[in-house]
C-alpha cells in the first residue's frame, strides 16, 4: 500500500465510486478508501437472516434526475431500470389521507377550501423565485407562510419540517424549501401524478456493479479501511495513513463528510479552515428496516403530521418495489433524524424496536408484533446536513489549504439536497477536474 496512486478517494458512496471510475477507465491509477465493509454508502444494502437483500436506508430517484440512468447506462444496465407510480399518503388527525393526485388534495378535509387551493398553487407561486439568494436569509417559515397561509403551513409543512431537521426546524433556510418544491413539481405528469424510478435489486447493487468494474479498469477499492490522518509537505498532501499503512498519492478527493475531513487534517491545516469545516452542522439518522409477512397499507410515502409520531414518516417499500422482488416479504422503514446527543441514539436495538412498534400499534391498530419477520437498525452520524440561513456564505468550497487535495460532499450542492443523482453528477464534476490537474501537472 505504500506505492504511489494517481488518485486517492476518501469514501465509497456514490461520488467516490463515479469519479473512481472515470479515473481508472481513464487509466488512472485509482484508490478508494471505504471504512465500511461493503460499496455504497447510505445507499448500501445488506441482507435480513434468511437472505433477503434490502437497502440500508430507503431510496428511489426522481423522472427528471438524469445522471442516475446515463451511471446505469455506462456500466450496461439498463435493464435494470424500472419507473413505477408513486402512491403518497399522510397520517393526520387519526386518520389516513391519500395525496397522490390534485383529485385528492381537494377531499383532503382538515384544511379548508381555500386553504387546498393555496396548497395545490404552492409550486406554481414558488416557482416565481427566480434567484433563490433572494430569499436565503429567511427561514422555511417566514417565508412559506405568507405564500401558503397559516393554516397551511401548522398542518401540512411544519410537522415535516421539524421530523426532518428536528431541533434545527426553525434555522432551516428557506432556499432549501424552495429548491424542494421546484424540483418535485417538476416530476408530475399531466394528470398530476408522480411516476418515480428504482435500481432492480436497490442501489446497493448497482453499487457493487460500480465497484468491480473500477477494480476491473485497474482501480483498488479497500474497505475497512478509514483515513486517520494526512503527511504533508511544501503545501500539498503527499499521503493519507490509514490503520493498516500509509498511502502515497499525486491527487486526493475526500467524499466523506466535514467533520470527518477535519478530523483528517487536524494539526495540518489552518484552524480558521478546520473551523469552517466545523462550521456545518448536520444531523445523525437512526433507520429501523422491517421485514413483515404482510402490508401494513397501500401507501408507499406515508407522511405522518402527527406532532406525536418521532419518525419522518412510514415508508412502505414494497408498495413500490414488487414484494415478488423480495421472496414475498413486504419492507418497510422508520426513519428517525436526530441529533447523535440524544439519549435516543444510543438506545439499543430492540429497545428501539419497542419504541417504534408502540407508535405503529397507534396508527395500525390490528398489527401483531408476529408479523416482524426480522428487523435491522442503521444509524448514520452525518446523515443530513443543517442549511441554515445564509448557508451559502459559509459552507466550505471544494478547495482545500492544499492544490492536490479537493473535497466534494452532499453538504456542498446547497440549496438541492442530499441525493444519490447529485452524489453522482458530482462524481463526474470531481473525476473531471482532477483528470485536468494530472494533465497540467504531466506537462
Amino acid at each position: 500500500m505504500t506505492d504511489q496512486h494517481d488518485v486517492i478517494i476518501a469514501g465509497a458512496g456514490f461520488t467516490g465510486l463515479t469519479a473512481g471510475l472515470a479515473l481508472a477507465r481513464a487509466g488512472r491509477r485509482v484508490m478508494i478508501l471505504e471504512k465500511d465493509s461493503t460499496p455504497g454508502g447510505l445507499a448500501g444494502s445488506f441482507e435480513f437472516r434468511n437472505g433477503v437483500r434490502a437497502e440500508k436506508f430507503y431510496h428511489h430517484w426522481f423522472n427528471n434526475d438524469a445522471y442516475v440512468p446515463a451511471l446505469v447506462k455506462e456500466v450496461g444496465m439498463l435493464d435494470h431500470l424500472v419507473t413505477m407510480p408513486s402512491r403518497t399518503g399522510m397520517f393526520y388527525g387519526g386518520q389516513f389521507w391519500r395525496l397522490t393526485t390534485p383529485f385528492d388534495l381537494l377531499r383532503f378535509s382538515p384544511l379548508s377550501f381555500v386553504d387546498r387551493l393555496r396548497l395545490g398553487i404552492l409550486v406554481f407561486r414558488a416557482r416565481r423565485v427566480k434567484d433563490w439568494k433572494s430569499i436565503e436569509h429567511l427561514s422555511i417559515r417566514e417565508w412559506l407562510e405568507p405564500l401558503c397561509g397559516p393554516g397551511v403551513y401548522k398542518v401540512v409543512w411544519e410537522p415535516l419540517i421539524r421530523s426532518k431537521f428536528s431541533i434545527y426546524a426553525d434555522e432551516i433556510s428557506a432556499a432549501w424549501f424552495w429548491k424542494k418544491l421546484v424540483l418535485r413539481g417538476s416530476t408530475r405528469d399531466k394528470t398530476g401524478g408522480e411516476q418515480l424510478a428504482y435500481f432492480k435489486g436497490g442501489f446497493g447493487l448497482l453499487a457493487e456493479a460500480l465497484a468491480d468494474q473500477i477494480q476491473k479498469a485497474g482501480g483498488v477499492i479497500h474497505y475497512g479501511s478509514p483515513i486517520t490522518g494526512v503527511r504533508v509537505d511544501n503545501e500539498q498532501v503527499k499521503a493519507v495513513t490509514t490503520p493498516h499503512g500509509t498511502i502515497m498519492g499525486r491527487q486526493f478527493l475526500f467524499t466523506t463528510s466535514f467533520p470527518v475531513i477535519a478530523g483528517i487534517f487536524e494539526g495540518n491545516a489552518d484552524e480558521k479552515w478546520l473551523g469552517r469545516l466545523r462550521r456545518v452542522r448536520y444531523l445523525g439518522n437512526i433507520c429501523l428496516v422491517l421485514q413483515l409477512d404482510r402490508k401494513l397499507s397501500n401507501i408507499y410515502w406515508l407522511n405522518v403530521n402527527d406532532p406525536d409520531f418521532p419518525f419522518v414518516g412510514v415508508i412502505e417499500h414494497t408498495n413500490f418495489d414488487s414484494p415478488e422482488n423480495y421472496r414475498g416479504s413486504h419492507i418497510v422503514y422508520l426513519s428517525r433524524y436526530l441529533s447523535t446527543q440524544d439519549p435516543i441514539w444510543t438506545c439499543s436495538d430492540d429497545g428501539y424496536l419497542d419504541l417504534a412498534f408502540e407508535h405503529l400499534e397507534r396508527m395500525y391498530p390490528g398489527i401483531d408484533r408476529s408479523w416482524i419477520s426480522d428487523f435491522k437498525v442503521w444509524r448514520a452520524d452525518y446523515a443530513q446536513p443543517v442549511a441554515e440561513r445564509m448557508y451559502s456564505g459559509y459552507v466550505p468550497g471544494g478547495r482545500t489549504p492544499y492544490d492536490n487535495a479537493w473535497i466534494s460532499t452532499m453538504a456542498q450542492i446547497y440549496p438541492e439536497d442530499r441525493g444519490t443523482n447529485y452524489a453522482i453528477r458530482e462524481g463526474y464534476a470531481a473525476a473531471d477536474m482532477i483528470a485536468k490537474q494530472l494533465d497540467l501537472n504531466n506537462r
